[in-house]
C-alpha cells in the first residue's frame, strides 16, 4: 500500500489549512491561527467521549488529527454542547496571555476544515455523534462551492 497522501504531504497540507482559517480569521500570523485552531479543537473535544473523539479525529488532515489528541485527558468527562458564543468564550480563554482568537474562530476553523477534508467522512462522523456537533462544525457560507474540498 502507498503512504497516505496526508502523511507524504503533512506540511504543505497543515500549512494550507491554517493559511484559510488564518484568512478566514483576519489575524496576522500562523502563531495566532494555530492558538485559536488548538482552542476550537480543545473546545470540541471536551463535549466528546473517546470512541467519538477517535472518528472525528480520523476525518482530519493528519497534523490537525495530532493537535486535536495531543494533551487530552481522555478520563474527563464529556461536557454539554453549549451556546457558540459560551463556546467561543471558552476557545479565547485558552493560552490567555498568547490569545488574540476572535469571535469567528469556530465557524473559521469549521470553514477551513470542510476545504481540507474529506466531506463523505467528515459529515457521517459528525451525524454520528449529533447535531449539536453537525452545528459546532457548520460554516456559515451561501454557497456549498465555498468549502469544496481543495486539491494543494
Amino acid at each position: 500500500m502507498p503512504m497516505p497522501w496526508t502523511y507524504r504531504h503533512a506540511s504543505k497540507e497543515f500549512a494550507s489549512f491554517l493559511a484559510t482559517a488564518r484568512d478566514r480569521m483576519g489575524l496576522g500570523s500562523d502563531n495566532m491561527t494555530y492558538t485559536a485552531v488548538d482552542g476550537v479543537f480543545r473546545t470540541f473535544r471536551a463535549r466528546l467521549a473517546p470512541a467519538q473523539a477517535i472518528a472525528f479525529a480520523d476525518c482530519l488532515p493528519c497534523v490537525a488529527r495530532a493537535i486535536f489528541v495531543f494533551g487530552w485527558d481522555v478520563a474527563a468527562p464529556p461536557r454539554p454542547f453549549a451556546r457558540r458564543a459560551e463556546m467561543t468564550r471558552e476557545v479565547q480563554a485558552w493560552r490567555p496571555h498568547h490569545n488574540l482568537t476572535p469571535e469567528n474562530a469556530i465557524e473559521a476553523t469549521a470553514f477551513a476544515l470542510w476545504r481540507h477534508a474529506n466531506h463523505r467522512d467528515l459529515a457521517a462522523a459528525l451525524t454520528e455523534i449529533g447535531p449539536e456537533a453537525e452545528d459546532f462544525w457548520r460554516p456559515d457560507i451561501s454557497d456549498p462551492c465555498e468549502i469544496e474540498q481543495r486539491v494543494i
